[in-house]
């Protein structure tokens, strides 16, 4: 049984693409603080956009978001592409998972900001970071291949510390 990939090595092509727009020290290191930065604020960005009650989901209403819609769609995504790594980035989803929790947590008692601020003073300057690091490179990514790094680079970052760790050559 064959499974249909749109190359024989998706992962050394998506690796190799990032890899050759993030080749200084400086840049490298930036992104390797960012991404987990930039993909954390994403993801409680997205939760924090209410989701409608749906009366077929009975008490488990407060458990499904706009999130978990991505969070389903990525890790098919990354699951597809890699199923190792897949693995990796589920369990930094699970952990930014708890940590949105808690922030939501946070608000909700009384303590703390609207959900979407905490996320947004982490982004905004993530991103100018990824910006001034990609100046060192002397060549600033276009909007398209931004978007695409969004889904791109935690897999590059998952791949750099798997290699660290001497779970993957």
């Amino acid at each position: 049984m064959s499974q249909k990939t749109s190359s024989p090595n998706p992962i050394g092509k998506i690796l190799g693409q990032f890899s050759a727009s993030h080749s200084t020290a400086v840049n490298k290191l930036i992104h390797y603080i960012t991404i987990p930065l930039v993909s954390f604020s994403v993801l409680a960005l997205v939760w924090a956009i209410p989701f409608p009650s749906l009366s077929f989901l009975g008490r488990y209403n407060g458990f499904i978001n706009w999130a978990s819609i991505l969070i389903g769609f990525a890790v098919y995504y990354y699951y597809r592409v890699s199923p190792l790594l897949s693995y990796g980035i589920l369990i930094m989803i699970f952990a930014f998972s708890g940590l949105i929790v808690s922030l939501e947590k946070f608000h909700i008692q009384g303590g703390g900001p609207q959900m979407h601020i905490i996320p947004l003073l982490i982004l905004l300057p993530a991103l100018l970071a990824q910006v001034a690091g990609h100046r060192s490179e002397r060549a600033i990514p276009s909007a398209s291949s931004s978007i695409r790094s969004l889904m791109d680079g935690p897999l590059w970052v998952m791949n750099a510390l798997f290699r660290r760790l001497r779970i993957i050559k």
